[in-house]
């Protein structure tokens, strides 16, 4: 029986196939040309991410209204500057200059819990935000890890079509001498051709997929355009980690979430703001401080002044009392929604628990019996095609590598969903997760 011989011209056709170029531009910001590492890339994701600074911008206009709320019992200045002329009896005619210059200085003293309950509703809306920006952050962060993960199962996956292509092309370009020597009909060598061009197809679809995976990655980063080439998978030890009782960690997540925490101070907010408008039905109590020149002096006309001054809103119109009828629909539609939010996060906490369970156990146990039973299926493929027994070591190949992708892609989704339960209740990721992979 004879053995199969790659004739040199083969050799170089298939070298010439796998080297075809993934056309990746260089990472500008790297140091030193070194592999990408995922905690450089959570770092790069940190600085300047659209969503974080619209977060940021939201905390910072809260922050704003905090000052003005505190800034209601402040001390006002105002210069009075009258140029007027006026007549006495019993001569009205004779018309003469009453000019006058008035320096006040105001203080409020007291106003019976505007000031205080509009200063505690910012407070509150400052907490929420600053909330809600950590949300933000750690959303962000978790797309950056499922970019990078997708970058290294793309090229994973390319790799991969890349050798069974060139096992695919090597047979078809074997079955042509075959051909030759009336071994094989013309069918069978258009069959191996066919499966040589889906091999290529294959290849080439993997090869684009390299380029797109890297061109989201680099924009998760906040790099557009400048795609990183190489990565370091990194080793996810914090996989191996043991999984907490549910009922344990539900309590945590509910007191700890950032999203239910930002609800449950947007809705404090709403009730102190109802109280300060509810104040505003009560008096105000100023001290005021007044220095006056006048171009035409009277007895009854003080030049320095000083009193306290009451003020008691008797009758304000409906624009009050509408003002607390909106606070009050505001303030129910956030009791609504933070009772949704905790239902939906519940339901989320769980099922991405069970995930964690399912991957750790079943899923990896399956991934690793499939790995070993490719790696026998391999072998033997290897051994009967040396003998030409059988065609398929191509076929035994894409198995055993899918089955290397799957349990790899078992371990990259089990980190997503450690890192997604984490910020859940309100933690970072964890260090370990982006150590590099030995």
């Amino acid at each position: 029986m004879m053995r199969i011989s790659i004739a040199p011209r083969r050799l170089i056709a298939a070298g010439l196939i796998l080297a075809a170029p993934v056309l990746i531009a260089p990472l500008a910001w790297a140091e030193g040309g070194k592999p990408l590492t995922l905690s450089a890339a959570l770092a790069a994701a940190d600085a300047g991410n659209p969503d974080t600074r619209m977060a940021e911008a939201d905390r910072d206009a809260a922050l704003a209204e905090r000052d003005i709320a505190s800034s209601r019992t402040d001390t006002t200045l105002n210069f009075n500057g009258i140029l007027r002329s006026g007549a006495q009896k019993p001569n009205m005619e004779n018309f003469l200059p009453d000019n006058s210059v008035q320096l006040i200085a105001r203080k409020t003293l007291y106003d019976f819990g505007r000031s205080s309950a509009a200063e505690e509703a910012a407070g509150y809306e400052v907490s929420a935000r600053e909330s809600e920006m950590v949300t933000a952050k750690e959303r962000h962060r978790l797309d950056v890890m499922a970019r990078f993960f997708d970058v290294l199962m793309a090229d994973m996956q390319y790799t991969a079509d890349n050798e069974i292509m060139s096992i695919r092309y090597v047979t078809f370009d074997h079955g042509r001498d075959n051909l030759a020597a009336g071994k094989i009909s013309a069918v069978e060598l258009s069959e191996l051709e066919s499966r040589f061009q889906d091999a290529l197809l294959k290849r080439n679809a993997s090869q684009q997929q390299q380029r797109i995976t890297r061109a989201l990655l680099a924009n998760a980063m906040n790099h557009p355009g400048e795609l990183p080439e190489d990565l370091e998978d990194p080793k996810l030890e914090s996989n191996n980690r043991k999984l907490p009782e549910y009922t344990v960690l539900l309590p945590e997540m509910l007191a700890n979430n950032p999203r239910i925490r930002a609800q449950q101070e947007l809705l404090v907010a709403s009730q102190k703001r109802i109280d300060s408008y509810k104040a505003d039905r009560r008096p105000t109590l100023d001290a005021e401080v007044q220095a006056s020149d006048f171009s035409r002096p009277a007895l009854t006309r003080d030049n320095v002044s000083a009193g306290l001054i009451l003020n008691w809103p008797i009758w304000q119109g409906i624009r009050n009392d509408s003002r607390i009828a909106r606070e009050y629909a505001l303030s129910n539609k956030s009791q609504a929604a933070l009772d949704k939010l905790k239902m939906d996060m519940t339901q989320s906490f769980l099922e991405t628990y069970l995930q964690i369970e399912q991957l750790q156990t079943v899923g990896r146990s399956s991934a690793q019996k499939r790995v070993e039973q490719n790696d026998l299926v391999l072998e033997r493929s290897r051994g009967l095609y040396e003998m030409e027994l059988r065609s398929d070591l191509g076929t035994s190949m894409a198995d055993t590598v899918e089955a290397g992708l799957r349990a790899r892609r078992n371990e990259y989704q089990l980190a997503l969903a450690f890192a997604r339960l984490e910020a859940m209740m309100g933690k970072p990721l964890v260090a370990e997760m982006i150590k590099k992979k030995q």
